[in-house]
């Protein structure tokens, strides 16, 4: 992993292999954590159990601890300030979601919603910051997708259906896109 504290794009190669590699495990990481969360969430979605509820929280305590890696390893492509932002925004998720637990599953969704529109457009900046790294594109969807689906918790915690199975389904495709930037990034550096 690169040390480098630089903050513009020039870089040396080292640098860009260094952050490229850095990147791809902590892709890598991403994914296996949403696939294995989603399918606990999936399992406990019918209701706030203790179970649920330490998932729920959990899940942007996690994105917290992945910004800080991001903002250690990914020296010359380190988007500085979308990477605090993101890691404000999670914390904030986290200490949202503890709260609405006590309200029930619409207000989750609510918070959730919230937190999904505003980490999107984070993670869409980043992605563009990060575009000459390659593997960046499935990172923009990631965060349009995320936004545009933030926008429907928030619609789901209004009507009478409101579920977390649909939080799962969520983190599970947020998990594929960073498998394929991953892996792009992996073939990047092999080629």
């Amino acid at each position: 992993m690169s040390t480098s504290t630089h903050t513009d794009a020039t870089g040396t190669a080292a640098d860009v292999a260094g952050t490229t590699t850095g990147l791809r495990n902590l892709y890598y990481a991403r994914f296996g954590f949403a696939v294995v969360w989603a399918g606990l969430v999936a399992l406990t979605a019918s209701a706030l159990t203790p179970v649920s509820i330490a998932l729920l929280v959990v899940y942007p305590l996690f994105d917290v601890a992945a910004a800080v890696v991001d903002f250690r390893s990914s020296g010359t492509a380190r988007p500085r300030v979308p990477l605090y932002a993101n890691m404000a925004l999670s914390l904030l998720a986290a200490i949202g979601l503890a709260i609405a637990v006590t309200s029930g599953i619409p207000d989750v969704l609510r918070v959730w919603g919230a937190w999904a529109i505003t980490a999107g457009i984070v993670q869409l900046i980043v992605a563009v910051l990060r575009r000459g790294l390659g593997g960046q594109w499935a990172m923009v969807l990631s965060g349009g997708i995320s936004a545009v689906a933030g926008t429907s918790f928030v619609v789901q915690a209004a009507g009478a259906g409101a579920s977390l199975s649909t939080v799962a389904g969520y983190a599970t495709l947020g998990g594929v896109f960073f498998l394929v930037s991953a892996i792009r990034l992996h073939r990047r550096a092999a080629g």
